[in-house]
């Protein structure tokens, strides 16, 4: 991997640690004020608000600034977030500030890798990647969960600065405050990514001619023969990944009792799953082998279903390690066949954007979906069978889209193959 690859890596991991310990603290604020059940549901659907109401801006504005600096002042956005909270700001309201700074923050994430490296290492860099993100989600749940237990909560709480009243009284106030300084060092590694030397796009004058651009780039990915199936998969698969977070969080409270603390290790068992998936596929597969691995979508809806009938930890640890890996195995090939046919197809930046704008407008939909569902008094086994439903039906019909595609524009879908293909072994 070429120098600055790890940096990235790095600022990622630290990045990717503190919001979903934030995810946890903010779940536990929320419960700690008796807030209902839907608004905790809700804290999903608010981190994905920005990333489809912004999706027309952020890719432009990734490729008008070395990437490393907008990483930077994502960061300093997502800390402006975590303060909102600690000075009273209803946490959904502060929460979605934070999912302003990772929308701003992503399509930099994973743009600077297709100018970094060359196609032929997409595969690998998106299982280092994606592994280490997967990494920072188990650390992240984990150390989240201890930030507002009965061991280190109390520790943190015994702070006492000298003629300062902080305004931190409570665990996830404590969680918080630790959190902004995780931030901070993500902040620090992003001031060492190098420059890449790709041609920067300048922002234009009238922001908002940004649209027609935007809305043509999402029109010509959904119309690319490859673009669409890699685009659809990876779309259903980060709605199922973003919303299994509060998921599992109400199953484990309803299946086993579970407070947040220990429930929080269950999320990290998922992740654990994940991180083996994206890297046995980042070593086995190929960036044309993407549709291959579509039927294991499906098997994913199936499995979520099958959470339901499960009531005992020692069951329940390698099922979910078993759903993680699924998703993981499959979303490390369509993530790098989708960046190659989107770089290819209108830039980095643009590509990620119009990327983001799918995953996390399926992200708010169903967290959305969910949240009504809880409010309306939907029990939580009833809302989870609805939702593995859903997604074994959506990955059915991804399947058939494929298969059509392959009979009725085999040529031009054997073309794009072959590109992805040369690409991968000549670069």
């Amino acid at each position: 991997m070429k120098r600055g690859f790890f940096t990235i890596m790095s600022a990622q991991f630290f990045s990717s640690l503190a919001d979903n310990a934030l995810f946890v603290a903010a779940v536990q604020l929320l419960r700690g004020s008796k807030a209902p059940e839907w608004q905790q549901a809700a804290l999903v659907p608010m981190f994905a608000l920005f990333y489809v109401v912004l999706a027309p801006f952020v890719g432009a504005f990734a490729d008008s600034m070395p990437k490393g600096r907008v990483m930077l002042i994502s960061n300093f956005i997502k800390v402006a977030g975590c303060l909102l909270m600690l000075l009273g700001s209803h946490p959904l309201m502060a929460y979605a500030i934070v999912g302003l700074g990772a929308a701003a923050y992503s399509p930099a994430k994973y743009g600077i890798l297709t100018e970094l490296l060359p196609a032929s290492q997409l595969v690998k860099a998106n299982g280092w990647i994606e592994g280490l993100t997967i990494a920072s989600i188990i650390l992240g749940v984990l150390l989240g969960g201890q930030l507002v237990g009965p061991v280190l909560a109390p520790l943190l709480l015994s702070f006492d600065f000298p003629l300062i009243d902080t305004g931190v009284h409570t665990p996830p106030e404590a969680a918080i405050s630790v959190l902004i300084l995780v931030y901070l060092v993500a902040a620090w590694f992003n001031t060492h990514i190098p420059l890449t030397g790709v041609e920067l796009r300048p922002m234009p004058q009238r922001v908002i001619s940004l649209l027609p651009d935007f809305w043509s780039c999402n029109a010509r990915l959904w119309r690319d023969k490859l673009g669409q199936i890699s685009l659809a998969a990876t779309t259903l698969i980060w709605g199922v990944a973003g919303n299994l977070r509060f998921i599992v969080l109400a199953w484990a409270a309803a299946a086993l009792g579970y407070s947040v603390t220990q429930a929080s290790a269950l999320q990290g068992v998922v992740a654990i799953g994940m991180a083996v998936g994206a890297v046995v596929a980042s070593m086995r597969m190929r960036l044309e082998d993407g549709p291959r691995v579509i039927t294991l979508g499906i098997g994913m809806g199936l499995l979520i279903i099958l959470l339901i009938f499960i009531t005992h930890v020692w069951v329940a640890v390698p099922f979910l390690i078993l759903l993680g890996a699924l998703g993981g195995f499959l979303v490390v090939p369509m993530n790098a066949l989708l960046q190659h046919r989107g770089h290819n197809l209108m830039g980095a930046g643009r590509s990620i954007a119009v990327q983001n704008f799918n995953e996390q407008a399926c992200i708010l939909v169903l967290g959305a979906a969910y949240s009504l569902f809880t409010g309306l008094g939907l029990p939580t086994f009833a809302a989870i069978t609805v939702f593995g439903v859903a997604i074994a039906g959506f990955m059915w019909l991804i399947k058939r889209w494929h298969a059509r595609n392959c009979t009725e524009h085999r040529a031009e879908v054997e073309h794009l193959l072959d590109i992805a293909r040369n690409d991968h072994s000549h670069d």
